[in-house]
């Protein structure tokens, strides 16, 4: 094991990947629901904007818990809360299946968004802590793919598996397959004490400020507000686009196999992009620049892929794109978030507002597209979405372009 200058004993990059690897876990839950969505319409009389509302309320942990859980993170320790949460996780999701019902299924997605917060928003800072600050980018990056990877895995084994069972064996595999990993967790990675967080050794960094301190410092935070915001409008239309699709490629008569996994192609093709982002950033591309660059790639495929009546080969293409390039946002979001943190000592509760904003742009992003396609009758009018909140993504990272120069970060 590698030491830093202070002969403190420093983790193995394997560490991070197993965070990774628990982050991965977590996002499951999120994207099991896509693929069983069409079952748990007809089964349970869903309409589509409800169906919106399920596909998002596992985010409302996140879009109000977000900076609290920051807080409480850095009280019992990141590593004990991602085991806390892993644990959440997999209780939800065992016990869920048991009570068939809208009213059952709903609390059971709330819960699992508490449980996926408490894995998601101390992972940055754990990895920030195991790894040299040579390679924070690049596994920042990896990070920023656990969202994608998570979806492909999801809506293909998903797709697979509710072909020969019901949703509830695949809620009762991901509840096993949660328990696992929270053991690897508890006895592969080491207690949150093993680490000095650099900086450290100065004696005024031990004198944390208080939790109300934090959490001013941090929503005070111009800075951090435009890191935040850009990844709202994000995943908001990210997670309506791919949450949707396999909605869509069903009405359009393909089975729910195919439909699966064509979502699951889109939805992991933005793994690609947020891999890039990190490695970009590392070989000297400006984060802000990249994220311009998504934002206007991802409103012109919604143009062609909905609103121009393309077949559906074009579609999908369009699709692949659009979520290939928009994934160089969650590439650079996290690494921005600890870069632009007012303090060191903010930073889960700077990483606790990104969460929360992501969460509310992933909570309201579904409904809304619902809302419009259904006053339209279909789905050609739903780029319009993509395009105002990119608009506005676009507007945030000139901002945040111009804050990085003036921390002499560019």
């Amino acid at each position: 094991m590698s030491t830093r200058s202070s002969g403190l004993p420093l983790a193995s990059n394997s560490f991070a990947y197993i965070t990774f690897l628990a982050g991965v876990c977590a996002a499951l839950h999120v994207w099991k629901l896509p693929p069983a969505l069409p079952e748990l319409q007809r089964q349970l009389g869903m309409t589509l904007v409800e169906s919106g509302f399920l596909l998002s309320l596992v985010q409302v942990g996140g879009m109000t818990l977000g900076v609290l859980v920051g807080l409480m993170a850095e009280k019992i320790g990141l590593r004990r809360c991602v085991l806390a949460g892993l644990t959440l996780l997999a209780f939800s999701s065992a016990v869920g299946p048991l009570f068939d019902s809208k009213s059952a299924l709903l609390l059971s997605r709330g819960i699992e968004g508490l449980g996926f917060l408490m894995v998601v928003m101390p992972a940055p800072g754990m990895i920030r802590r195991m790894v040299e600050p040579a390679y924070l980018s690049r596994l920042l990056g990896l990070w920023g793919a656990y969202v994608p990877l998570a979806t492909i895995l999801a809506l293909v084994f998903g797709s697979w598996l509710l072909s020969v069972a019901s949703w509830q064996v695949l809620w009762w595999v991901l509840a096993l397959l949660t328990a696992v990993i929270g053991v690897v967790i508890y006895s592969k990675v080491p207690p949150d004490a093993v680490y000095r967080v650099a900086g450290s050794d100065d004696p005024a960094a031990s004198k944390a400020p208080r939790a109300l301190a934090l959490v001013r410092q941090t929503l005070t935070s111009k800075n951090v507000w435009l890191v935040t915001l850009c990844a709202m409008v994000y995943a908001s239309q990210w997670m309506a686009v791919v949450g949707f699709l396999p909605s869509i490629y069903v009405a359009e008569g393909f089975s729910g196999t195919t439909a699966g996994l064509m979502a699951a192609l889109v939805g992991g093709s933005n793994a690609l992009g947020s891999l890039g982002g990190g490695r970009l950033v590392h070989r000297g591309f400006q984060p802000h620049n990249l994220i311009i660059t998504a934002f206007v790639t991802m409103s012109f495929c919604t143009i062609i892929a909905f609103g121009v009546g393309a077949p559906s080969w074009l579609q999908l293409t369009m699709a692949l794109i659009f979520s290939a390039v928009g994934g160089l946002v969650p590439g650079n979001m996290f690494f921005l978030a600890l870069q632009m943190s007012p303090s060191r000592e903010a930073t889960s509760t700077s990483v606790g507002l990104l969460q929360q904003c992501l969460s509310f742009g992933q909570f309201i992003g579904p409904p809304i597209v619902a809302w419009v396609a259904t006053l339209a009758g279909n789905w050609h009018m739903t780029w319009t979405v993509s395009v105002v909140l990119s608009a506005f993504g676009v507007f945030m990272a000139l901002n945040l372009g111009k804050a990085m120069r003036a921390r002499a970060l560019v």
